[in-house]
């Protein structure tokens, strides 16, 4: 599938961030607020255009879920990007509401899809087992686990889950969509005021792997199941029901990962291709 610009376009990238407390996620939706239609609509406004122009995300958001590091990219005609492009970032931080904010914006190379080009996306999950609770400072960001932690038991029980899976045990299934994903990273950290924060990276994620894995991760943490049982649920490869999706404020897209500019276009073209394990049937 060619993802060619159309002539008199220009494809622009922007590196956002935003608190998702109050979002319905990323993706429009209609009497709901969005990311993705703040975002829109003041492009809209301060390019003073009476059209609306389509921003594509590198990963779209639940509800409540944070972002450090998005990147979106959208198609400007070339003479709204000439005429906007050195005050777009100025003016968009005065039209946007505070809890998004857009820090760059520049013209994107050759073959760059937001969404596509990605090799990897990075996750933080942070979560305390205090006996006092979350600090209220970090409410909105940080999960409380009434349950002390074991991080060395889930750390072990993370290693059953890295590589190329079927994670269909650990994702809600969309019609049409595989839930063949890479895992490269998961690991946990306890840094010195109690944070525990799981680092969780991958090519790319199916709907709430992230939140999935980290359930039923804490669950070993807490003592309630052995080291081996979130690697027995993987291999199983349906959902079980045992497995609890944790709340989506703990979670922040951290970072997103793209190739050499002259790798953009194949990376495009080989992420739309639908994925199956070695030796398995249709998935």
């Amino acid at each position: 599938m060619s993802d060619e610009v159309e002539p008199g376009f220009v494809r622009v990238r922007l590196d956002l961030s935003y608190d998702g407390k109050d979002f319905s996620g990323w993706a429009k939706q209609r009497a709901r607020r969005t990311v993705q239609e703040e975002l829109e609509t003041a492009l809209r406004t301060v390019a003073r255009s009476a059209e609306t122009y389509e921003l594509t995300v590198a990963g779209r958001t639940d509800a409540g879920v944070h972002a450090r590091g998005q990147v979106a990219h959208v198609d400007l005609p070339a003479e709204l990007w000439a005429e906007h492009a050195d005050k777009l970032l100025r003016r968009l931080a005065g039209r946007l509401p505070k809890d998004v904010r857009v820090w760059r914006v520049a013209e994107a190379p050759y073959g760059f899809n937001a969404r596509f080009s990605a090799i990897w996306r990075r996750y933080a999950y942070r979560v305390t087992d205090h006996p006092g609770g979350v600090d209220p400072m970090l409410r909105g960001h940080v999960l409380w686990h009434d349950w002390d932690l074991d991080v060395d038991a889930m750390n072990a029980a993370s290693q059953a889950l890295l590589g190329e899976h079927d994670f269909a045990a650990y994702c809600k299934r969309r019609e049409g969509a595989t839930t063949i994903r890479t895992l490269q990273t998961l690991s946990w950290v306890r840094d010195a005021d109690g944070i525990i924060t799981a680092t969780v990276k991958a090519d790319a994620f199916c709907h709430n792997m992230v939140r999935s894995l980290v359930g039923a991760l804490l669950f070993v943490g807490d003592g309630h199941r052995p080291v081996e049982w979130p690697g027995k649920v993987l291999a199983a490869g349906v959902r079980d029901s045992a497995v609890h999706v944790v709340r989506p404020h703990g979670l922040t897209l951290e970072e997103v990962g793209y190739p050499a500019d002259d790798l953009l276009m194949a990376r495009n073209k080989e992420a739309r291709n639908k994925r199956s394990l070695p030796g398995g049937g249709c998935c």
